[in-house]
């Protein structure tokens, strides 16, 4: 499967007011046809006061007045699936917004009906928060609510307090949400968080991490024991993937299980693969641009997988750096070399938006900042660099919106963008679809089964051998490599030249180029 994101807000804008919606990506379905995806993941289209932007829900069985109504998803499920389309969900299990009804409810006294919907806790003797535990911005996870007395937990901002998953009857509501997506005809959901949804029950401090160096200017994290990670976890997943299972076709979980150990990222797929149906490789969007350090993780991942269960990879999305720049760092050439490797790895692959441009990602002014994370006098630039508008053409609006509107990210140029690149045929768009094509056409590239990973660090190359002796070798080196031991025909190169050349005992790599090789 090849999954595709969208970030709803910045794909495509149809009634000009700045904004991506449903509408617009109904707009542009035939684009993604045209490439060659198998499903669209949508981040939050759920109702939201948007101080995280859609990950603050405020009603998990509606859609943004922004993006659209029930009608306009209705609509966009049906279309995608005359395109032989699947939609998938951004589910948000973890926390809702401080404005759902189900926490307006909790605030109103120690016994409201949805109180122990959420985690509370009474303060320390001193009036201090309950226990040691972080936000993502790096304070206190309680926020005090100073009529009952009591502290409530965020993990992330404190207009997103966390749920209690003890509670059989949050566990209870969400199955009810899952069917009711599922009863409309959604595929599938990626869980926001998947990793973090349980929490330790006696709230325990989480332990600090071990001494090590630390360079200047970085914050020292605790380890995430305690406040999320728990094993527990995985009876969620697992009840879950049940529920899934027992539609026709079965649904797909997708789980943000964020983690920089493989070993951590493969056990939540439980076991025997029982638990999600994916689980994003951080380990792997984590990794440096560098041949030892992504092949060892690419290895080491297949190794760790459960039997039956299928890697899932991505290199850029609305939280991280778009590739082309984070990897990359500007060069088209290693872009093509990363598309590529990327494409071309065994079980399911995930595109950005803009990934089969090349994109990257767009400086946004101070005064254009929307991200809620962005800690004021941070230098940290925040996410909404990866999260600008799609560019569609060269015109004014980039496609995207009306010239005379300003959209709700700075475009950043018009270029690249779909229209130039699809009346090139040397460019990133079109090395994406043959990509993509090729992976349809070569089952042993997209399914498991015997390969092999080698790399050779001091040179710089990288090299996968799948079954049926089809062999993708990249070269992460400024300089020309050699690589022994490849036979066949040049099926893909990220420089296009070469393809179909026959290549016999040995393959030579221009300076980061990635080449896929077919016996013939």
């Amino acid at each position: 499967m090849v999954l595709y994101q969208i970030y709803p807000r910045s794909f495509q804008d149809s009634n000009g007011d700045g904004i991506g919606d449903l509408p617009g990506i109904v707009q542009r379905l035939d684009h993604l046809r045209w490439l060659g995806v198998d499903a669209i993941w949508l981040s939050p289209t759920f109702p939201s006061p948007n101080h995280d932007w859609g990950y603050d829900v405020a009603d998990y069985r509606g859609v943004h007045p922004d993006l659209g109504t029930q009608e306009d998803m209705d609509r966009l499920i049906a279309e995608a699936r005359s395109r032989d389309i699947s939609i998938l969900l951004d589910l948000v299990p973890n926390h809702t917004s401080d404005e759902h009804a189900w926490f307006r409810d909790a605030l109103s006294s120690r016994s409201a009906r949805y109180r122990d919907w959420y985690v509370w806790a009474d303060p320390k003797p001193d009036g201090s928060a309950p226990n040691n535990w972080l936000d993502v911005t790096g304070q206190s996870a309680w926020t005090l609510d100073t009529p009952s007395g009591q502290y409530y937990l965020h993990n992330f901002l404190p207009h997103q307090p966390d749920l209690n998953w003890w509670n059989q009857e949050v566990r209870d509501e969400f199955d009810r949400i899952l069917r009711f997506w599922y009863d409309r005809g959604v595929a599938g959901f990626r869980i926001d968080v998947a990793h973090a949804v349980i929490k330790d029950r006696l709230l325990r401090d989480d332990p600090e991490p071990a001494p090590r160096t630390v360079p200047a200017g970085r914050r020292i994290r605790r380890v995430r024991k305690y406040s999320m990670n728990r094993p527990e976890v995985g009876e969620v997943h697992e009840h879950w993937r049940a529920l899934s299972d027992s539609y026709d076709p079965p649904r797909v979980l997708v789980g943000e299980t964020i983690t920089d150990q493989v070993d951590q990222w493969a056990r939540w797929y439980g076991p025997e693969g029982l638990g999600l149906s994916l689980a994003f490789d951080f380990p792997f969007v984590f990794s440096s641009f560098e041949a030892g350090p992504l092949g060892r993780v690419i290895d080491e991942s297949l190794r760790a997988l459960p039997r039956g269960a299928a890697g899932c990879w991505v290199a850029s999305n609305h939280d991280t750096s778009r590739f082309p720049t984070r990897w990359a760092e500007g060069d088209e050439r290693r872009a093509r070399m990363g598309l590529v490797l990327l494409i071309s790895l065994p079980g399911v692959v995930t595109l950005y938006y803009g990934d089969e441009l090349a994109m990257p990602d767009v400086p946004v002014p101070v005064d254009r900042v929307r991200d809620g994370f962005v800690i004021p006098g941070s230098t940290h630039p925040g996410r909404d660099p990866e999260r600008t508008p799609m560019r569609w053409d060269a015109g004014p609006g980039a496609g995207f919106t009306a010239a005379d509107v300003e959209p709700w990210l700075p475009l950043g140029g018009t270029t690249p963008n779909v229209g130039a690149q699809a009346e090139n045929p040397g460019s990133p768009l079109h090395l994406t679809r043959d990509l993509l094509s090729f992976r349809r056409a070569h089952p042993e590239v997209r399914q498991g089964g015997p390969r092999q990973v080698r790399v050779d660090e001091a040179a710089g190359t990288l090299v996968i051998e799948h079954a049926g002796g089809t062999v993708v070798a990249c070269n992460f080196s400024a300089a020309a490599r050699a690589v022994e031991g490849v036979d066949g025909r040049i099926a893909i190169a990220s420089t296009r030249e070469r393809e179909g050349d026959r290549v016999t005992s040995g393959l030579e790599l221009a300076p980061h180029e990635g080449v896929i090789v077919v016996a013939s």
